[in-house]
């Protein structure tokens, strides 16, 4: 009934997977490649976590 009041985790994911995105394209743009695989190896989680979610 009232489950427009629930949290959407995977709007909530989906944020977080956009921000590290962003943050991995500003340190590939610094030079930073090291950081730059790091980051985009946690968005990739971060991703796996999402396609997880809407199968279920």
């Amino acid at each position: 009934m009232f489950s427009f009041l629930k949290p959407n985790p995977i709007k909530k994911l989906q944020k977080q997977y956009d921000a590290k995105l962003e943050q991995a394209m500003k340190a590939q743009r610094n030079g930073d490649i090291r950081g730059y695989s790091e980051i985009t190896a946690e968005a990739e989680k971060l991703y796996q976590e999402i396609q997880n979610l809407q199968k279920a």
